[in-house]
Formats: C-alpha cells, sequence, structure tokens
C-alpha cells in the first residue's frame, strides 16, 4: 500500500524545503518514494505544490489523490481540498480556514515561541510526520543535515511542537535501512555525465535544464570538471566542440528554446565530426510556453534538428535510473562514431525526486576510441580519411608529434582542407552516412510489459514510462489482454518490436504528452504501423496512472473490445 501527501504555497514559503524534510524523513525509514514539484515562473507569490508519494514497494509515478495536505495559503486550500481522500486530511493554520473538517492549529504562535517566523512550516510538518507514524528523531537526522546553529534549534522545537499536536492515524509499514538512494532526473543526468568521465560542461541557465549543470558544478572541484556559465546556448555548444576537438569529454543542455540557438552548433558538430554529448530538457512552447510546466512537443524538432544531413542518434529517458545509465552510454557512442548524441527529458523527469537502488559504476566502462601514431602514412594524418566504415581516425591535437588536425565547417577532403569539388562532396557526404547505419546497430528496442502477443498494445516514450507502466498492471489486474512499449532510443528509429506487436493487437494506444502525436508518425514513417487511439495531454501536467487507466477502459469499451 501506498501514501500519497501533497505541500502547497506561494514562492517563498520554503515548501521546498518543507518537502525535502518529509522526503528524506521517509527515505530514511526505509520507504520508497516518488516527488514531483508543479511550480509557477516566479520568486515570490503564485501557487506551487510538491506532490510525495510513498510505500513499502517501488512507486513510478505521481497520484492524483492525497492522504494528506499541507496547506500554507488559502489556493492551496481551494485548489486542492477537492482532491482529498475520504479518510485525507488537510494540515492548516487556523487563519486560513474555520472549517471544522480541517486539522487547523496555532502555527503561528508555535512560530513565534520558536523564535523564528520562518519555521511555521516545519511544525506543520511535524503534525503530518505523526499521522504516519514516522519517528521523529528520524526528522531530526535531516535538520542536522540541513540546518545549524539557531536556525536549527528553531526548527528542531517547531517540528518537537507539531509531533505533539496530533496523533497517528495511516499505519505506514516502515522497511529497514537500505543502501537506496533518492535522485531527480537532472541529477542522474548529472551523475552519470561524471561517471563517463566529462571534463567540460558549458550552459546558460534555463528552466527545466539547469541543475544537470547545478549538480555538475558542485562536483566539479572533486571531479575535476570544468563548468562554464556562458551568455548563451550559441556560446555554449562551441565551447563545448572546442573542449572535445581539444580532446576532453565535453557536454552541454537546454531547454527547447535554448536548444534552438544550438541547431547551428550542432550541425558544426556534424561536419566536423565532432563528438559531443546534449541534453535537451523539454517544456512546453512555443516561445517561452509554460517555462516551468512540462510537455514532449520537441521530439520531431530534436531528430532533424540542424540544417543539412548528417548522423545523429536521439535517446530518450524513461527515469533517473535510466537517466544514468544512458547519459554514460550516450558519451561512447559520441566518441565512437564521432557524432552528436542527444538525450531528452523534461521537466517531469528533471524535477522528479525518485528512490531507486544504487547506481552501479562498475558497469560504466569509458571508451575514448582515440588514435595515436598509427593513425599517420608516411608521416601524414588525414583528419577525414575515407573508410569502409565511415569512421576516421581520431588523433588529439598536439599529441602525436608531427600530426596537425585540421577540420573545417565548411565541405572539406580528407586532410581538412575547404574543397570546391562535387567528387568529394559526394564522398564525404557518403563517408558521413555510413555512420547512420553503424547507428542503428547500436539501437536498443523499446521496453516491452504486459501480456505477451496484447490485443491492446500501448506505445509510449520517455517520462511516460512510470504511468503507462502502472497504469498497464491496473488494466492486467482488470483481466485485460495489454502491455506496453516504451521507447527510449528513438533515432534511428527502432523498428523490430513495434512490428512484432503491432501485428498481434486489434488495438494500439500512442500515449504522449503532446498535441500531435509525433511518437506515432515516427511508428507511420518508419515501421508502417499507425495508432487506432491517442492518449494526449498537453496542459503542462504529467498525465497520472489512473488517468490513463480510465482512457484505455473507456477507449477499449466503446469499440466493443472489453
Amino acid at each position: 500500500m501506498d501514501y500519497n501527501v501533497l505541500i502547497g504555497g506561494a514562492a517563498g514559503q520554503g515548501i521546498d524545503t518543507l518537502s525535502y524534510i518529509i522526503e528524506k524523513a521517509l527515505k530514511r525509514c526505509g520507504l520508497y518514494v516518488f516527488s514531483t514539484k508543479d511550480y509557477m515562473s516566479r520568486v515570490r507569490g503564485g501557487h506551487n505544490f510538491i506532490q510525495v508519494r510513498f510505500g513499502d514497494k517501488p512507486i513510478y509515478s505521481h497520484d492524483e489523490k492525497f492522504d494528506a495536505i499541507i496547506a500554507l495559503d488559502e489556493d492551496t486550500v481551494n485548489l486542492h481540498s477537492k482532491s482529498l481522500k475520504p479518510s485525507g486530511k488537510l494540515i492548516l493554520d487556523k487563519s486560513l480556514s474555520n472549517n471544522s473538517a480541517y486539522m487547523s492549529f496555532d502555527f503561528k504562535e508555535v512560530a513565534k515561541e520558536c523564535g523564528n517566523p520562518r519555521v511555521l512550516g516545519t511544525a506543520a510538518v511535524g503534525v503530518l510526520l505523526k499521522l504516519f507514524g514516522i519517528p521523529l528523531d528520524v526528522s531530526h537526522t535531516v535538520l542536522n543535515d540541513e540546518f545549524k546553529g539557531d536556525v536549527l534549534n528553531a526548527n528542531l522545537k517547531a517540528i518537537d511542537a507539531g509531533y505533539s499536536m496530533a496523533k497517528q492515524i495511516f499505519n505506514v509499514p516502515l522497511g529497514k535501512k537500505d543502501d537506496n538512494i533518492y535522485i531527480s532526473g537532472n541529477e542522474a543526468i548529472a551523475l552519470g555525465a561524471i561517471a563517463a568521465g566529462v571534463k567540460f560542461y558549458s550552459g546558460y541557465p534555463m528552466t527545466p535544464s539547469t541543475s544537470v549543470m547545478i549538480y555538475i558544478a558542485k562536483k566539479s572541484h572533486d571531479a575535476g570538471i570544468v563548468v562554464e556559465q556562458v551568455e548563451d546556448e550559441i556560446s555554449a555548444i562551441n565551447m563545448a566542440l572546442g573542449a572535445s576537438y581539444a580532446g576532453v569529454r565535453a557536454m552541454t543542455g537546454s531547454s527547447g528554446g535554448g536548444f534552438a540557438l544550438m541547431v547551428e552548433g550542432i550541425s558544426l558538430a556534424g561536419i566536423t565530426e565532432i563528438p559531443i554529448v546534449i541534453t535537451e530538457v523539454q517544456r512546453p512552447g512555443p516561445a517561452t510556453g509554460f517555462p516551468t510546466r512540462t510537455e514532449q512537443g520537441d521530439l520531431r524538432f530534436i531528430i532533424h534538428s540542424g540544417h543539412g544531413e548528417f548522423p545523429k542518434m536521439v535517446i530518450s529517458l524513461r527515469n533517473p535510473e535510466d537517466a544514468f545509465y544512458q547519459t554514460a552510454r550516450a558519451f561512447n557512442i559520441a566518441d565512437k562514431y564521432q557524432v552528436p548524441v542527444i538525450l531528452v527529458s523534461d521537466q517531469y523527469l528533471a524535477d522528479s525526486g525518485v528512490t531507486v537502488k544504487p547506481f552501479d559504476f562498475t558497469k560504466i566502462k569509458i571508451e575514448r576510441y582515440i588514435s595515436g601514431d598509427e593513425a599517420l602514412e608516411n608521416g601524414v594524418y588525414k583528419r577525414y580519411k575515407l573508410t569502409e566504415s565511415g569512421i576516421s581516425p581520431r588523433i588529439i591535437p598536439g599529441k602525436v608529434e608531427g600530426a596537425t588536425v585540421l577540420i573545417d565547417s565548411d565541405e572539406h577532403d580528407e586532410f581538412g582542407h575547404i574543397t570546391e569539388s562535387q567528387d568529394v562532396r559526394v564522398k564525404m557526404v557518403n563517408k558521413r552516412m555510413k555512420k547512420f547505419k553503424l547507428l542503428k546497430e547500436e539501437i536498443q528496442e523499446p521496453l516491452f510489459m504486459g501480456a505477451e502477443n496484447p490485443d491492446v498494445l500501448i506505445t509510449c516514450w520517455g517520462s511516460t514510462y512510470g504511468p503507462v507502466k502502472e497504469a498497464v498492471d491496473m488494466l492486467l489486474k482488470d483481466g485485460m489482454s495489454v502491455g506496453a512499449l516504451s521507447f527510449g532510443d528513438i533515432w534511428p528509429f527502432p523498428t523490430k518490436l513495434i512490428k512484432k506487436y503491432g501485428k498481434f493487437a486489434k488495438m494500439i494506444i500512442d500515449v504522449e504528452q503532446n498535441a500531435t502525436a509525433q511518437l506515432d508518425s515516427l511508428m507511420r514513417e518508419n515501421a508502417l504501423i499507425k495508432a487506432d487511439e491517442h492518449i494526449l495531454k498537453y496542459d503542462g501536467r504529467m498525465m497520472s496512472s489512473k488517468y490513463i487507466y480510465d482512457k484505455v477502459r473507456e477507449m477499449t469499451k466503446s469499440s466493443s473490445l472489453y
């Protein structure tokens, strides 16, 4: 059994800190935790909230109904009280409401007695923890990690006061201390890059991608990484390309609008054959759009980013664990084929925190594919040597005596000299495109879950994996013959499994967080498989497993399948 709580308030009221205390306390009790954020694009005011779902088994998505709500403002009461379960409790300061159905306390007086008005929310957290029987001493360890001095003492007093105000209502099956970690999607991307040996990261802050750069920056001293916050995304990708040319593993990242500025640089990577890893953390567009919300509207744009024709790889990330391993894999693929590899995420995955097993760093193999003296022919180095595979030997400038590493954004010959030759142009295009065929051999087929050869086949990609997985489990319990394909690698497009399961399915339902069913269009183009129905959501909020479950039941009922 799992439980679901919400902490809501205005920007500046500290809900991030409060949710952190709750999440860490739950995790330290051996529980699995899944949290997701909904926040407005402002420093003060507005309405923000964080959902925290927890239980004794792994959790893959958020829920729509709540066992408890901490309301720090009236908006939280008005907007979310209707989402309480019948047994749910709403915790708030008595100044916000006189409704007897709510659990109202004089948190302001508690904060005053603690000598710090900002610990009002900490007292409410104390009430929440007591409701679920979370030991008080566990919260003390979290507070000791987070605060120091007078601030720590005020928070300890506040959480103790709140804890004493309530009685336990819910029986949460507390687990034993484990080695599990609690990590967000963006932190997992950053950690995967560090494990892969990234030595240079350049970027410009843009929600919701910024925390990738922030995490790498925090670890930069210990890991020997140069992190450069630049003036714009054009500079970001060009600096990363320069670092990669010089021989270090380099990375950059942004969201949709910033990625748009990188497009010319992606083409530069294509013709110069410089390896680079780019992360694109999607948010709703066009333009500024919904800057702090989630969507999957950039897939087509990412696949076709860059002018001209050249090979690239696009990998969509499902969850933090997947993000870690796929990021590390992306660096090896970029180095091996000397191409850009683009990692696709979104705000939902970026900001969601999840309890997962510790990442296995022994699985990460750093493969650089760097050449030495053997790349010279009679003492001469051809940077763009025509080879059977299309992959030319790559030498790091200054590492091989007498070898000059020439590159150019113009079309060039094998040595790297600019050319106007039609014959050389055709050979160079063919050389580069040979690598696209090799990338197809690297492609991982989508992850299948559910009943073998199902009547109903759900297709999805990226972060919709979690909600779809839970929806499939619920539908299987109903006795439905249902399965799902969750696409991770998405360009070059994998076709084997969609063709296999597509021919058996009586109904294919495509699930995406966009308005135009972009995955479905790729299935039609590359596998000649077309979805019969679509579950599309593009209001800036991720669909839940219950939302998908209800839609599938409705669609199959109307078609007389079930």
